[in-house]
């Protein structure tokens, strides 16, 4: 699921968890919060709850990708194609742990003699897409377009 306009507040999913705890105990089965807030996030197509609640913040907070997304962007001034192999909300308020995978490795030297080559890169990422790490022009180290 990418369109994360569609996707429910934080509190309305934790409610809908507390919800389905509630039907299952009527049943006789036993959940644990952390197990309904799973359930959850799988019914909904995601890895994992951290994944649906980062992509279900608050609009100012939210991701700019989820996983399995395919982007397009700059890395170290070069182009991309990547798939978004995972996404975590961050411990900073309004960041993202972006975990993508480039079709093609990225050389991410500029010294013409001299070449090294990444194929699947971490980083921090703002809702706006682009890490706050800056390269030696001032430039974000990553930006998506």
């Amino acid at each position: 699921m990418s369109d994360t306009e569609t996707l429910p507040s934080i509190e309305d999913l934790k409610y809908s968890a507390g919800e389905l705890r509630r039907d299952l105990a009527a049943q006789g089965i036993t959940l644990s919060h952390s197990q309904s807030l799973e359930r959850i996030a799988h019914d909904m197509g995601f890895k994992d709850w951290n994944n649906l609640s980062a992509a279900a913040g608050r609009p100012k907070d939210r991701s700019p990708v989820t996983q399995g997304d395919r982007v397009t962007g700059r890395y170290l001034g070069q182009p991309f194609t990547a798939t978004v192999l995972d996404v975590r909300a961050a411990e900073m308020h309004a960041r993202f742990r972006v975990t993508l995978h480039f079709d093609k490795p990225v050389d991410v030297v500029s010294f013409e003699s001299f070449s090294s080559f990444r194929q699947r890169v971490s980083c921090t990422m703002t809702p706006e897409g682009r890490t706050p790490q800056k390269t030696s022009n001032g430039e974000p180290q990553l930006v998506l377009c």
